[in-house]
């Protein structure tokens, strides 16, 4: 009887340190998964920001060349009469 008690204090001590191991572990995850979210949404600003930065690049770009293009025709000869204006 004596044996059968020492095996199921031994069991119950056993299971309680699991148990708190197992309670630490989950906790040490819980912070890992808010690390995890806070970094996915600097990642996710950074994605925008980039975004937003080559559209802005490509606006300029766009406006550099519109630019390029209307000083190209002021430069072109006003068109004659002729085989051109037909």
């Amino acid at each position: 009887m004596l044996a059968k008690f020492l095996t199921l204090l031994r069991y119950v001590f056993t299971h309680a340190e699991t148990t708190r191991q197992n309670q630490t572990d989950i906790r040490e995850l819980q912070r890992d998964v808010i690390h995890l979210a806070v970094e996915m949404e600097k990642l996710r600003s950074e994605i925008r920001f980039g975004k937003e930065t080559e559209r802005g690049e490509r606006e300029k770009q766009m406006l550099l060349l519109e630019n390029v293009l209307l000083r190209f025709e002021k430069r072109l000869p006003a068109p004659t009469s002729g085989r051109d204006a037909k």
